[in-house]
């Protein structure tokens, strides 16, 4: 069986989004954001996507780009996956090689990667140099049987229930919540350098985005916590961010906005409920189990530091 690897075309997106939903069923993908996020890439980012292919079958992709949104120069992504059915056939090695190329081209000195916990693949990354730093727990809810608290009947005085659409006209002030709770989020690299202009085009234009499940609680006209959702039309949400405001903390409004968006995206016929928390999230993860997640997978964040190569 030869293995060639070559970049992606817009042809390839519909084969790609099935390879990452064989690959990670807990993320939410759908061919039109996997095109959308290699053209509208922002050029910061220097994105890479290459297909590795046999008999004209797309059986593996690689993303490589350089953490723009990052104040920590040097660090790069690499994210391979491989269909199941054709490991251990060089495609793998193939799609990482071509990406680490790549990145060290751009003089990155750090690349992260997030293998999934099973034997094959973390071999297959310590063997290749990366080093497992945390883990990452992938969730899974069954919307269809789970029993949703409900809302409460009343709000404190000031506190209001909206949707991302209802900041349609201007979302900074979402950006803004958002950009501060990442700065909280437990990881080894802080994303702490996005600007508005790359969270329109990553976040708030993401095909895959859901503006009227993305619930957002205000407090006296201001944004104080949020839950950021997607869709991909086949009765899966997921939830990205879920988080808080420092200022308002300590008052569960991040369960608050979660609960209507569960409560929302039922309502909407989804049947599946994803997310994925860092190992040390303890309050995220509390809230979740609270819901009825359930483990459904864990990842490493994994990290190669070419200095030493």
């Amino acid at each position: 069986m030869t293995i060639t690897v070559r970049p992606f075309r817009p042809a390839d997106a519909r084969d790609v989004c099935e390879l990452r939903r064989r690959v990670l069923p807990y993320e939410i993908s759908t061919a039109q954001s996997v095109a959308w996020e290699v053209a509208e890439a922002p050029a910061g980012k220097k994105l890479r996507v290459f297909v590795a292919e046999t008999g004209g079958r797309v059986v593996g992709v690689v993303k490589s780009s350089v953490r723009h949104d990052s104040s920590t120069p040097g660090q790069g992504v690499v994210v391979p996956l491989v269909d199941p059915g054709y490991r251990g056939r060089g495609a793998g090695s193939a799609l990482l090689a071509v990406a680490e190329e790549h990145l060290a081209g751009l003089g990155a000195t750090h690349l992260h990667a997030y293998p999934q916990d099973d034997p094959r693949s973390m071999s297959f990354a310590r063997h290749r140099g990366y080093r497992p730093l945390r883990t990452a727990r992938c969730l899974r809810l069954d919307l269809v049987r789970a029993a949703l608290p409900p809302l409460p009947a009343s709000l404190p005085p000031g506190t209001e229930l909206r949707t991302a659409a209802d900041f349609g006209a201007d979302p900074r002030p979402l950006y803004e919540a958002d950009a501060e709770v990442m700065l909280d989020e437990p990881d080894d690299l802080t994303v702490d350098a996005m600007t508005y202009e790359d969270w329109i085009t990553q976040t708030w234009e993401r095909p895959n985005i859901d503006l009227d499940l993305t619930t957002v609680v205000t407090v006296g006209g201001e944004v104080a916590s949020f839950c950021l959702a997607g869709t991909d039309g086949w009765g899966r949400y997921g939830s990205g961010m879920t988080g808080t405001r420092r200022s308002h903390r300590g008052r569960g409004l991040a369960r608050l906005a979660k609960t209507a968006s569960l409560h929302r995206a039922r309502e909407a016929g989804c049947t599946d409920a994803f997310t994925v928390n860092d190992a040390e999230n303890g309050p995220m993860l509390a809230i979740n189990t609270a819901f009825g997640y359930r483990p459904f997978g864990v990842e490493w964040h994994s990290v190669r530091d070419l200095a030493d190569a």
